[in-house]
């Protein structure tokens, strides 16, 4: 029987189903004919939830009398964009120039690909692990996220599921294999702030309220002060405007109501609740200025909505994981990777409640791009980093 030690054909084999949220797409099929062979008992469980798609997700298991490792990672991947920009079909998996192209190359079917040849060496040359073995693979990570990791660590749990170490395959290097390990994330967190004025018309302001004057006082609420200047581990937390919106197609209009949508990226001196409350102090004391809204008596009549749940921020602090996979990098590759907290949230933030948790994988420079691709030599070499980790934690 062939085992999966390529990682070049396992990706070309993910690549090839079209997988983009919420679509399974085959990919799942294709990993558990992958994971079957290796001794893997699969399951891939449905979650559901009102207003959001159904999700289909896998969790395999490889049982032995030692630890219980975790690899987790999603199928998933984002739409295409635009199929006549790309130079190969999105889709198939084309080589060129040393490079394999394909949505979900590096985002992150590569990372699962090479975990995957890196187990089947280790089977294939030492009969596997002496401990368990685990993959917890979603196809709701690109999506709302809802109906994925977080349910499916619940469900795993509730069946007696308990992990040691996780590894998440996202690709966290900037530049080159070997550049950076992510120890742990900021939190994020976004709100809506709708402000209600008065509609009028444009020449008769005095008989209007005008809510994009206070809108204006609310957002230099938000965006001054700094939050602070970062901490030991975190960059400092920053709080971005996405978007301000007042839905008026007329120019000569004032309208009734002005929005605006922020995220916020947060670093350990602030929990969620901390920073909401930060937030409500900044806007009531802002709303009570007059600084856009001379002459008028009334506090800006605004609203506050949290959207979304948010996500927590996290430092990874096991030194066998860290320095197992530390060292496993630097054996293959020559170099000691830096450990980072910086990027966006992953799915590491739920892994977080269950074990410890760090991320590491393919170079990110082409996520979500057109002509998204890898180079074969980068999956080769994530192989035998992953191979390299497995005999090293594992022994």
């Amino acid at each position: 029987m062939k085992l999966p030690i390529d990682p070049a054909e396992n990706l070309a084999t993910l690549i090839r189903c079209p997988s983009v949220t919420p679509a399974e797409g085959g990919a799942l099929s294709a990993l558990e004919a992958m994971l079957k062979p290796l001794g893997f008992a699969v399951e891939r469980p449905v979650f559901s939830e009102d207003g959001t798609p159904d999700i289909e997700n896998l969790y395999a298991r490889r049982s032995g009398n030692g630890p219980h490792l975790m690899f987790a990672g999603h199928t998933d991947v984002v739409p295409v964009g635009d199929e006549t920009a790309w130079t190969h079909p999105p889709f198939s998996a084309a080589i060129a120039s040393g490079e394999m192209y394909g949505r979900g190359a590096v985002d992150m079917k590569g990372g699962i690909a090479c975990f995957i040849a890196a187990l089947a060496r280790h089977i294939a040359q030492k009969g596997g692990p002496k401990g368990s073995v685990s993959l917890l693979i979603t196809g709701d990570e690109e999506g709302p996220a809802i109906n994925g990791t977080g349910k499916l660590l619940e469900w795993a749990a509730e069946r007696g599921e308990k992990w040691d170490a996780s590894i998440v395959g996202e690709p966290t290097n900037p530049d080159r294999l070997g550049d950076m390990i992510k120890i742990g994330r900021r939190g994020s967190i976004s709100g809506l702030v709708t402000v209600n004025g008065r509609q009028g018309h444009a020449a008769y302001p005095h008989l209007a309220d005008n809510p994009v004057r206070g809108l204006m006082a609310l957002i230099d609420a938000l965006l001054h002060p700094v939050f602070d200047k970062g901490t030991k581990d975190f960059q400092p937390t920053n709080l971005e405007v996405t978007s301000v919106d007042v839905g008026n197609p007329a120019t000569n209009v004032i309208p009734a109501k002005a929005t605006a949508a922020f995220n916020i990226r947060f670093n350990d001196s602030w929990t969620a609740e901390t920073l909401q409350a930060e937030i409500h102090n900044r806007l009531d004391t802002a709303a009570r200025r007059k600084k856009y809204r001379q002459g008028r008596r009334e506090p800006v009549d605004f609203e506050l909505t949290w959207r979304d749940r948010p996500s927590h921020v996290f430092l990874t602090r096991d030194e066998k994981l860290i320095e197992t996979l530390s060292g496993s990098v630097e054996a293959v590759t020559g170099r000691r990777p830096a450990l980072s907290t910086s990027g966006g949230t992953s799915d590491a933030r739920f892994i977080k409640d269950y074990c410890p948790v760090v991320e590491f994988g393919l170079v990110g420079q082409t996520m979500h791009m057109v002509d998204e691709r890898v180079a074969l030599a980068d999956l080769e070499t994530l192989t035998q980093i992953y191979l390299r980790f497995i005999e090293d934690w594992f022994g």
